[in-house]
């Protein structure tokens, strides 16, 4: 994935430094650097390396997770909980998260390099925290907070902070000790790096624990379970559907014309004889029907008609926050699409970097109107 150079992307970033770095003497530096370096090469080592890019800040790092979302958080929560496990107590850390743009380019070594919003403001974040605490963006809050409801216990609304360039920025609490955060911690130590490997797989990579708790074998029995359960369906409602078959008696008189030939004529008469006369309709009296023709009826009311909605799709780069009707519906990507009533609205898209870029639409029910835009 970061293979090619002068990319733009909407990534995650984790921004942290280590409290009171440059006060300290470059001797116990050397050692923080070194204990640093250890707790953050355990955090990442369930992280495909293809997926991050880490740069050295010398009092820190900065990580681009260029895929999942949660890599982030739980790379984040397991610095944290690892650096506060330390035996000596010596590191602190403070952390912050944000989701924004970035580009990936090659700096001067050739080396893989990140600049961009996206970063900027993780470090600005991160500049809110105090020692030991993790702060996150809105934008990042917004995103993962829908994934799970565990994720969305773990954050509370600390308030807006304004950095040194008087720019103003909502930040969130990450918190640490709960049910919740263990629950992270336990699922993102469970995550497995991807890795291609040729050849059969082993039944022990079969039963391995997946994320949230899902075994590799589930997926295996799914389609067998699914397939067992429908074929048992189809008989039930066959056997409903065809009650058993149930023989009448078969009178002598029968049996003795078959026996002997004959006999057939009489055979026949014994049949009439046994067999019931075959009931007659009864008709109801002519009363009846004009009193039931002239029973009034219960009027009948339609259903009013419920209005569609209409839909307003979305196809925003590098991202942006949505507003229609000065009302905030989040942030594209990833929202896609906004159903709106029909009528005319006006839709905001703002991007902190950019101009704000504004429209006024006529939507219809069943005809959805699409917004494209690239902040440049």
């Amino acid at each position: 994935m970061i293979e090619q150079p002068s990319r733009t992307l909407v990534c995650s970033i984790v921004f942290l430094d280590i409290v009171e770095y440059s006060a300290k003497p470059v001797a116990e530096q050397l050692l923080l650097k070194q204990q640093f370096n250890k707790l953050l090469s355990s955090a990442l080592e369930n992280v495909a390396p293809r997926d991050r890019v880490v740069l050295d800040t010398g009092d820190g790092a900065g990580i681009t997770f260029l895929g999942d979302p949660e890599d982030a958080l739980f790379v984040a929560m397991s610095l944290r909980a690892a650096a506060r496990a330390e035996s000596s107590g010596a590191i602190a850390v403070r952390i912050g998260v944000n989701l924004g743009p970035v580009r990936l380019v090659k700096d001067i070594n050739g080396q893989m390099n990140i600049i961009g919003d996206g970063i900027n403001v993780a470090q600005r974040i991160m500049t809110f925290a105090q020692a030991g605490q993790l702060l996150v963006s809105r934008s990042f809050y917004e995103v993962v907070s829908c994934l799970s409801l565990d994720y969305a216990s773990l954050f509370s609304y600390v308030g807006a902070r304004t950095d040194k360039h008087v720019r103003e920025h909502e930040v969130y609490s990450v918190g640490i000790g709960t049910d919740a955060a263990r629950r992270v911690i336990e699922t993102g130590s469970r995550r497995v790096a991807p890795r291609r490997r040729r050849g059969p797989r082993l039944i022990g990579e079969l039963t391995d624990v997946r994320p949230f708790g899902v075994h590799r074998m589930a997926f295996l029995g799914a389609p067998l379970a699914f397939a067992l359960l429908v074929s048992g369906g189809v008989a039930v409602k066959a056997q409903i559907n065809h009650p058993p078959l149930v023989l009448k008696p078969v009178p002598v008189a029968v049996k003795l014309a078959v026996q002997d030939p004959v006999r057939t004529e009489a055979a026949a008469e014994a049949v009439k004889e046994v067999a019931p006369a075959k009931p007659k309709p009864v008709r109801a009296p002519r009363r009846e029907t004009l009193a039931a023709r002239s029973a009034p009826t219960a009027p009948m009311h339609a259903a009013a008609p419920v209005a569609a909605a209409g839909t307003i799709q979305l196809a925003i780069l590098p991202w942006g926050e949505v507003f229609v009707n000065g009302k905030r519906f989040g942030v594209s990507p990833p929202l896609r699409s906004v159903d709106v009533p029909p009528g005319t609205h006006t839709i905001e898209v703002r991007n902190t970097s950019f101009p704000t870029h504004t429209r006024r639409v006529e939507v219809r029910a069943g005809e959805p109107v699409r917004i494209r835009h690239r902040f440049r």
